[in-house]
């Protein structure tokens, strides 16, 4: 008899400790941030900048490395012209209390929309723009900045990029592009006990 009551209290005491121990499965165990922004372009086409939106998510896989997805849409100030680029790559980032330096190597597609300008002789201005093309190019793109954790759930953004697209006539574009941004955080385990103390 004193062998059952011993297993049964072994059960239920021992079960109760073993399930102190257990660890969450639905815990995430990187750290992911989605958002967008105002964007402004130097482009070699023109001498105005351009102007428009982007959208970016990255997704940090350790404490310093993680990917980045980037889409930007920069039109010009005078005409039907635009940039518009997709972008994917890895980044190296640093944590100092708030502020999460990064820099970052990406590769994707520029898309460029060409415009015919039609000419006055006489006064040699331009009269008319026409859409005449739409053409993609193979595009590399470095640069950095930094994440600013406002909240535990809200960063803002200084990003930088220099973008080299190959193929475009008739040296290539370099473009020179700005974005300022605003992005929800999800953090996963890498987060907790690390920024916000």
């Amino acid at each position: 008899m004193k062998i059952p009551v011993f297993g049964v209290s072994l059960l239920m005491f021992g079960s109760a400790s073993l399930y102190g121990q257990a660890t969450s499965t639905a815990s995430r165990q990187f750290d992911l941030q989605a958002g967008g922004g105002f964007t402004l372009v130097k482009s070699d086409y023109q001498t105005k900048a351009f102007k428009g939106g982007a959208l970016y998510a990255t997704l940090d896989f350790t404490y310093h490395f993680g990917a980045e997805i980037d889409f930007r849409q920069a039109d010009s100030p005078t005409d039907p012209t635009y940039e518009r680029t997709y972008e994917i790559g890895g980044r190296y980032h640093r944590n100092y209390g708030r502020f999460s330096p990064y820099g970052k190597g990406l590769y994707g597609r520029g898309v460029f929309n060409f415009v015919y300008d039609t000419y006055d002789p006489v006064t040699h201005k331009i009269t008319s723009s026409k859409v005449v093309a739409n053409l993609a190019y193979n595009e590399f793109a470095v640069g950095g900045g930094t994440d600013f954790r406002v909240m535990p759930w809200l960063n803002v953004r200084a990003d930088y990029e220099y973008q080299m697209w190959r193929s475009f006539p008739p040296n290539g574009l370099t473009p020179q592009v700005l974005t300022f941004g605003v992005a929800y955080h999800f953090p996963g385990d890498l987060e907790k006990g690390r920024r916000f103390k």
